[in-house]
């Protein structure tokens, strides 16, 4: 399907030719019949060879110029329409100004009431100031909306329209602007707008923008007709199960559900009037929304939006500002950045202008990842920025320059903890994921690549960092002496204290393979569980504690726990007599 807006000042004569072309009057509304003047928007279909072709006509009038940029928003081409015997007019100007804005670059131009005036003056005046628009160069079809004349070219000149149009996205994420919500005795509530990218599904569940509610899809209609999905580009009307139709008005969004961020702070390109020319408030129009927002310049061309309500926008989408004061349309506006920086410090203004002069899409997340460090995947896609700027890790986004630094950083890290706690067993891994600013815990092995430290059981150790302190080495040294001559004699808690070897200390040296804990407060070399076996080997099977005490040459309160000790690593087995023998 394709979707055009109809545009221009003529709505009467607007309407005849919809209605020529579709079979279907556009205006719904009695007074609109009444008066012969479009105030809502309207909506009919007719066929091309190209497909379905989808009108939304929206009104000419100045008192109805939202109602107009609702329409017009969500859509990429336009059938523009003067009158030959009218000619341009003040309201066309403001609705290409509007187009020219919001840079809709496909269009035809309709000259209507041929029958009454040489539409020749009036075509060439019109594609004149079209040309200096986003439109340029268009064609344009004399017809008249009473004979008939001219309707066969339109038609044939709309398909070429449709044809030329760009593709969608039909995989894209859902955002469906609402342009009309109401509610149908038996169904509920039924909201319409434009699909422009992505697929709807009966049965979907969607994001009501703002509200942090979550509908279901109970029923899908396009163009008239019950469908069980709608690709873009389509005209839609959605069955909604579970809310209210004021919840879901004109400027509400229909979205994928955590595919996108509401924002109500951005930086924008402006292209018209330049920022400091702006009124301090102006009216902010995306897509069917309008939303109050102020600005503060940045630069020539650029500025800072603070919006009254949030909306769901990506970098890379197009609104414009109105002055409702003046009625005019005042620039278009090229979304730059959703979750811009803070402007506290003095020049902050002036600097962010310059990031942002002449930046694309990939200027804009390299500049997110420096200012961050780390963004989520999904989050930096649902800013409208491309993951390839930065370094892509499991489900985050890194600044390259970071990413380079981290293992120096961690080493750094290491060493400085190590000498803080050179009895540590090891540094806690949490800490050295907070000291690098890592965002979540599975980053940290990548991280540690190519820094020689290893990660086991939550700690990070450095193998070549001295094993113990010098102090403790030196007491461990003078026990490994005293050990040498009677191996299991361990020595006692004063003698221990008097080494300054407290249980901090003991377990370091443990740890480095220099002494070996057979119980609480009771350490013995690195080698005597393989000297006890080589004794106990030599008694009679089985032998109880007294025989290997005195084998030993050791006390009750060392024999005991080498025993338990034996018995637990299955190099003894204690029986049902408590006597014990050596497993072979």
């Amino acid at each position: 399907m394709y979707v055009v807006a109809t545009a221009g000042h003529v709505d009467h004569g607007k309407s005849t030719l919809v209605h020529r072309l579709t079979g279907t009057w556009p205006d719904r509304l009695a007074e609109e019949n009444r008066r012969g003047l479009t105030i809502e928007l309207g909506f009919a279909w007719t066929e091309v060879p190209a497909g379905r072709l989808a009108f939304v006509d929206v009104p000419g009038h100045q008192r109805f110029v939202p109602n107009m940029l609702a329409g017009i928003g969500p859509v990429v081409a336009v059938l523009f329409v003067v009158a030959a015997d009218e000619g341009w007019m003040a309201q066309s100007a403001e609705h290409l100004a509007a187009l020219d804005a919001l840079g809709v670059r496909h269009g035809l131009l309709a000259v209507t009431k041929s029958d009454r005036a040489d539409p020749g003056p009036v075509a060439e005046a019109a594609r004149e100031q079209l040309a200096g628009t986003s439109l340029g160069a268009v064609t344009a079809v004399a017809v008249s909306g009473r004979t008939g004349e001219g309707l066969p070219r339109l038609r044939a000149e709309l398909d070429a329209l449709a044809r030329g149009l760009p593709e969608p996205d039909r995989t894209a994420d859902v955002r469906l602007w609402v342009d009309r919500a109401f509610t149908v005795r038996g169904a509920g509530t039924v909201v319409t707008g434009t699909l422009p990218q992505g697929t709807i599904e009966v049965g979907d569940e969607l994001l009501v923008a703002g509200e942090a509610q979550r509908v279901r899809v109970r029923g899908l209609q396009s163009l008239g007709t019950e469908v069980g999905s709608a690709t873009a580009v389509a005209r839609v009307a959605v069955n909604l199960r579970g809310i209210d139709p004021a919840a879901v008005g004109r400027g509400a969004a229909l979205l994928t559900p955590g595919a996108w961020l509401t924002t109500d702070e951005l930086d924008v390109r402006l292209r018209g009037d330049e920022p400091a020319w702006l009124p301090r408030e102006v009216m902010l129009h995306v897509g069917s929304a309008a939303i109050p927002a102020r600005v503060r310049a940045l630069g020539r061309t650029t500025a800072r939006l603070s919006l009254r309500t949030g909306l769901p926008l990506r970098v890379g989408d197009v609104g414009l500002l109105r002055d409702p004061g003046r009625h005019r349309i005042a620039a278009g506006a090229e979304v730059l950045d959703i979750r811009p920086p803070s402007l506290h410090r003095r020049g902050a203004a002036r600097a962010r202008a310059q990031e942002l002069a002449h930046a694309d899409a990939t200027d804009l997340a390299e500049a997110t990842l420096r200012r961050r460090g780390f963004v989520p995947a999904g989050q930096l896609r649902a800013m409208g920025l491309p993951a390839t700027a930065g370094m892509v890790r499991h489900d985050w986004v890194a600044d390259p320059s970071l990413w380079s630094a981290l293992p120096a950083r961690a080493r750094r890290q290491m060493a400085e903890w190590q000498r803080a706690n050179p009895l540590a067993p090891g540094m806690p891994a949490e800490a050295l994921r907070e000291r690098l600013g890592l965002p979540a815990a599975r980053l940290l092995p990548e991280a540690l690549i190519g820094t020689g430290l290893t990660l086991r059981d939550g700690l990070v150790h450095d193998p070549s960092a001295a094993p113990l302190p010098p102090a403790v080495r030196r007491a461990v040294e003078v026990l490994e002496q005293r050990l040498a001559d009677q191996p299991f004699r361990a020595p006692e808690a004063g003698e221990l204290a008097e080494l300054g070897l407290g249980a901090r200390e003991l377990a370091a040296a443990v740890r480095a393979g220099r002494l070996t804990r057979i119980g609480d407060g009771i350490v013995l070399g690195p080698g005597v569980v393989a000297k006890a076996l080589g004794v106990l080997a030599g008694l009679s099977q089985p032998f109880t504690v007294s025989q290997a005490r005195k084998a030993l040459d050791t006390t009750r309160r060392v024999a005991i726990p080498l025993l338990e000790h034996l018995d637990v690593h299955g190099h003894t087995e204690h029986l049902p007599d408590h006597t014990r023998r050596v497993m072979p």
